[in-house]
């Protein structure tokens, strides 16, 4: 019975997300089935609904809900400086090649509610080089865009906020960057003006300008093969010879039809950097 029920699920999930791309434009249908499913379930208990088909009639007739539904569809756990040894092998590793550049251009893709993007900022600043910097801070949830340029966060995060802006070798004091009130944390606006926060989706989007780092962690994980490689593919072509494009932890280039593209930077950090393509 419990097989029959999972069928019938998966039917639903997979109409669903037929029905956000044609209604919204926007596509799941090549995410990992185990994560969507284990999204939708929890949004089909917190909205009180009894089936995902109660879901896809809601958002299909309210446009109001699909914010509420983005929530969970997309990915928005992160936090500043996270796995602090990425961010000091950019410090030590990455930043004297960036250095040699007059200007430069950082793609942060999938920036969430924009603890990455700020945990960049900080550090071109700290290294000198954010006033040659232009930020281009992408997501497909809008309201996750909003939160990021708003750039307040609760005041109990400050404190891992702060341990991994220590570890990932921070040369100044985090406080230096925000002011605290009311239970939360303001980051400076000075933060912001070199930022470009936009939509865009991995999924259908294209490469909208050549890029010297690009940044996308954690976000190609919730992706069937076919869509990494198309991701992949996106930020190979966005950067140029000897650009950089980090990964999250649990990711890699291994499998992708593209890693001729890239050789290992940092293996350990899964920091890569753009080669001219093999020959056929």
């Amino acid at each position: 019975m419990t097989g029959t029920f999972e069928r019938i699920e998966d039917v639903e999930i997979r109409l669903l997300l037929e029905a956000l791309y044609h209604r919204y434009h926007y596509d799941f249908r090549n995410y990992a089935m185990s994560s969507i499913r284990r999204r939708l379930r929890q949004a089909r208990e917190d909205f009180g609904l009894a089936t995902i088909t109660a879901i896809q009639e809601k958002v299909l007739h309210d446009p109001d809900m699909l914010p509420q539904l983005l929530r969970y569809l997309t990915v928005q756990v992160s936090e500043m400086f996270r796995d602090p040894s990425y961010f000091r092998a950019i410090r030590e590793k990455v930043v004297p090649h960036l250095r040699t550049y007059p200007s430069l251009k950082v793609w942060i893709a999938g920036c969430s509610t924009g603890e990455e993007l700020y945990s960049f900022v900080i550090l071109f600043r700290e290294e000198g080089l954010e006033d040659r910097t232009i930020f281009y801070a992408t997501d497909i949830s809008p309201e996750a865009l909003t939160q990021a340029e708003a750039g307040i966060y609760d005041v109990d995060r400050m404190r891992l906020f702060t341990e991994n802006h220590r570890n990932a070798g921070g040369k100044t004091s985090l406080s230096d960057y925000y002011h605290s009130g009311y239970n939360q944390c303001i980051l400076d606006k000075s933060l912001r003006r070199n930022v470009v926060f936009s939509d865009h989706s991995l999924v259908t989007d294209q490469v909208f300008g050549e890029m010297h780092f690009v940044s996308c962690r954690n976000v190609m994980i919730y992706f069937d093969r076919a869509l990494q490689d198309r991701a992949i593919g996106l930020f190979r072509d966005a950067l140029p010879r000897n650009g950089f494009l980090g990964l999250g932890a649990k990711e890699t280039l291994r499998f992708s039809e593209h890693a001729d593209s890239f050789r290992e930077f940092v293996r350990e950090e899964k920091i890569y950097q753009r080669t001219e393509k093999c020959p056929t």
